[in-house]
This record gives C-alpha cells, sequence and structure tokens, in this order.
C-alpha cells in the first residue's frame, strides 16, 4: 500500500496521483549496459586468463545498481487529494510535504524542450508562508497543477 493511501483523513478522496518520469532511468541504464557489457566482455578474456569472478561480480553490481534505481523512482510518491496536496520522496529516510489546498499560493513549472517533449518538468508549489520546494523530473507537470487548480475551485465554489 502507498504511503498517500495510508494517510488519507477520513472523508478524503485520491484525485490524482503521479510520480517522478521514467527519464530520470536513463542513465542508470546506460551506465547498466556499459557495466553488463564490461562483465560479458571479461568472461570471454576470462577463459583466456582465468577470471571469470571479475565478470560476475561487474554484472552483478550492474543489476544492483538498476535495481536501485529503479526503487528510487518508485519511492516518490505525488498525489492531489481533495483536500491536500502530498508529496514524499525517499526510500530509506523519507520526506514528505503536505498542504492544504486553501494554503497553496501557486504553482510553478518548469519544463525543458526534452520535458515537454518527452511529458516531464519541475514542479514548485508555493504555500502561505512557506519557502518554495522545487521537485524535479516529474511526470505530467501540467495535469498535476491542473488538478490542483480544479480542487481549489471546487473547494471556493462549495
Amino acid at each position: 500500500m502507498s504511503y498517500v493511501t495510508k494517510n488519507l483523513i477520513a472523508g478524503e478522496t485520491l484525485i490524482y496521483k503521479t510520480g517522478v518520469h521514467w527519464c530520470v532511468l536513463f542513465w542508470p541504464i546506460v551506465f547498466c549496459l556499459i557495466l553488463m557489457a564490461g562483465g560479458i566482455a571479461s568472461f570471454a578474456w576470462g577463459k583466456f586468463a582465468g577470471k571469470i569472478e571479475i565478470g560476475t561480480a561487474v554484472i552483478c553490481i550492474a543489476l544492483v545498481y538498476g535495481l536501485y534505481a529503479i526503487m528510487k523512482r518508485g519511492a516518490t510518491e505525488i498525489a492531489v487529494t481533495n483536500r491536500r496536496v502530498i508529496i514524499k520522496t525517499g526510500m530509506a529516510a523519507r520526506r514528505s510535504l503536505e498542504i492544504m489546498l486553501q494554503k497553496v499560493e501557486s504553482i510553478g513549472i518548469e519544463e525543458s524542450f526534452w520535458g515537454r517533449m518527452l511529458g516531464f518538468g519541475s514542479v514548485m508549489i508555493h504555500g502561505t508562508g512557506g519557502t518554495p520546494e522545487p521537485f524535479r523530473k516529474i511526470a505530467h507537470p501540467n495535469t498535476f497543477r491542473q488538478r490542483v487548480q480544479e480542487q481549489i475551485d471546487g473547494m471556493s465554489k462549495a
């Protein structure tokens, strides 16, 4: 069960949930592929030099690093409920930010060229009396901002 669903208040419903974009896995995948290629090459070289253990170690390191990158990506949750915005990051050490919708002053979005093409960007939430918090490489930042604005607008009409 996710952090967001475990921490919903009575009467609170989840409206929208997103996380870190898959592009954060690009460099870890490239690094893993290079390590895997090196490990496979050392197998071929190891047949002649008797060093097969090095290739096995390099491949194991690549797999562990790749698994860590995937788990780290999955450890960030960003959600909009009918009452607040919830952002949780971190695996072992956790950092969470929960802002009541009526305390959200503005939400800024920065998207690079590739961010616009691939659907990711940085989201900066400004709460009343607080410092803005940037969250980078968030998937679908415009949809996130739209859902927050819809909920704030719905609260003001009620």
